[in-house]
């Protein structure tokens, strides 16, 4: 197999994420954490006025991180980074280094909008198909009361290169005092942007959720979670839109996941996924 570029992510751990305990897996930084702790973590900075930005690794962004430098710049900004897919799990438990479980984007967007409920924080929905900001907001702010919908915008086509369009979003950003912001554009235009615009609302914590306001709404019916448990996932989503996910699946994701096992089976033996001291300490 050939053999593939090495990322150029940093080989110690991030000022910014050393509050958690991490691992490294595929030469990226991933956060040892569960779902319940995300949402814990998320809570205690916003209570402390500080506000941050939540990656969600998957077998393609670990496949782009190694390539795209400006796709590395981002996970190298963020605050969590958290293994949102089953073969990323696997590969940390091949590896020695194990993650205590997957965290979803498509599971944060419910459990941290309880979490807003709970403390009647802002939350502004941002991208998705026409009409599933607004629908998912709605749906949110029914089921977790006391959220408050500090906003939904779902961009034309190619605002991101329009400049009067930025200027207008980030002006609106600025203007919600969110606490929360659920971009939904996928990946890595979502995180891409997210890098743009967090300085509008430096204490808001960020979360690139690619199609889940359409899992929200119910326009997307999500795998059952006995497939997900399997890690099919992937296959449920591939069936549905087997034109944009089978290259993505079958071409890429594929050989890729071959290669990060037999690269984590030798980080094995050489303790190239050693966990970070606070992991160590936790």
């Amino acid at each position: 197999m050939t053999a593939l570029p090495v990322t150029k992510q940093p080989t110690s751990l991030p000022a910014a994420m050393a509050a958690l305990p991490a691992i490294r897996l595929g030469g990226v930084w991933l956060h040892a954490i569960t779902e319940a702790q995300c949402v814990a973590h998320v809570a205690a900075e916003l209570a402390a006025g500080r506000g941050g930005w939540i990656v969600t690794a998957n077998l393609d962004h670990l496949r782009r991180l190694r390539r795209a430098a400006d796709f590395q710049a981002c996970y190298a900004a963020a605050d969590v980074a958290v293994a949102d897919g089953m073969p990323l799990v696997w590969a940390a438990r091949l590896q020695g280094t194990p993650l205590p479980a997957r965290v979803a984007g498509s599971d944060l967007i419910f459990s941290l909008s309880a979490m807003a409920g709970s403390g009647g924080r802002r939350v502004f929905f941002l991208g998705g198909d026409p009409g599933t900001a607004d629908a998912a907001a709605a749906a949110l702010a029914a089921r977790c009361p006391g959220l408050v919908v500090a906003g939904t915008e779902c961009p034309a086509f190619g605002f991101e290169r329009d400049p009067a369009a930025l200027a207008a979003l980030r002006a609106r950003l600025a203007a919600s005092r969110a606490d929360l912001v659920f971009v939904a554009l996928g990946s890595p235009k979502q995180e891409l942007l997210i890098a743009q615009l967090r300085s509008e609302l430096p204490q808001a914590w960020w979360v690139g959720v690619g199609i889940s306001f359409s899992f929200v709404t119910g326009d997307v019916v999500r795998a059952p979670r006995w497939l997900q448990k399997l890690g099919l996932e992937w296959l449920h989503r591939m069936v549905q839109e087997p034109r944009r996910l089978a290259k993505r699946y079958l071409v890429h994701g594929l050989p890729f996941a071959a290669w990060l096992f037999a690269a984590s089976l030798r980080g094995r033996w050489t303790g190239g996924g050693r966990p970070s001291r606070s992991a160590d300490a936790a």
